[in-house]
């Protein structure tokens, strides 16, 4: 083999050898999940069709006729949106914005033994504010709760999958 060819398989056999993989499909210890969420919440949705998608054999179940048949069921206890203002300028007006998305869930079984207790999980980004681009703070805003959204539903994914019957 030439020179080339060994420094290009340097990184790969370094990766290898501390034990790097890709994240594949999570693999989870129950076939069917009940997600107990209520009728519109987007981070119910995007949980489901996270799951849905993740390429794994697990059957997602959202209608309440189907809960005696499911495995494990995902309490989604509640998910609050939170604003604090944590910047003032001298004349008082809002200069800085804290956003927070604060979740609660647990996984139990249709019988009640827990499998993930009752758990928080938060996420906040801090935002400037300038009342003379309001609208355009918003728009920066929905898209920081959308982000922190999708990091709690990947945070819940791996809870899922690390969770054992």
């Amino acid at each position: 083999m030439n020179k080339r060819a060994l420094l290009c398989l340097a990184p790969v056999a370094l990766l290898a050898a501390c034990g790097f993989r890709l994240r594949g499909v999570p693999e989870f210890s129950f076939a069917t999940l009940y997600v107990a969420a209520p009728e519109g919440s987007p981070l119910a949705r995007e949980l489901v069709r996270t799951l849905q998608g993740s390429g794994s054999t697990l059957q997602v179940l959202r209608d309440p006729a189907d809960l005696p048949t499911a495995e494990a069921v995902l309490d989604l206890l509640s998910e609050q949106h939170e604003r604090v203002v944590v910047g003032l300028n001298a004349s008082g007006e809002v200069r800085e914005l804290e956003l927070r998305l604060r979740v609660h869930f647990r996984l139990r079984t249709p019988a009640g033994d827990e499998l993930i207790p009752d758990t928080e999980l938060l996420q906040q980004r801090e935002i400037s504010y300038n009342e003379t681009i309001a609208l355009a703070k918003e728009a920066e805003e929905a898209l920081l709760y959308r982000n922190m959204q999708t990091d709690i539903v990947q945070q819940v994914l791996r809870r899922l999958a690390a969770a054992k019957r």
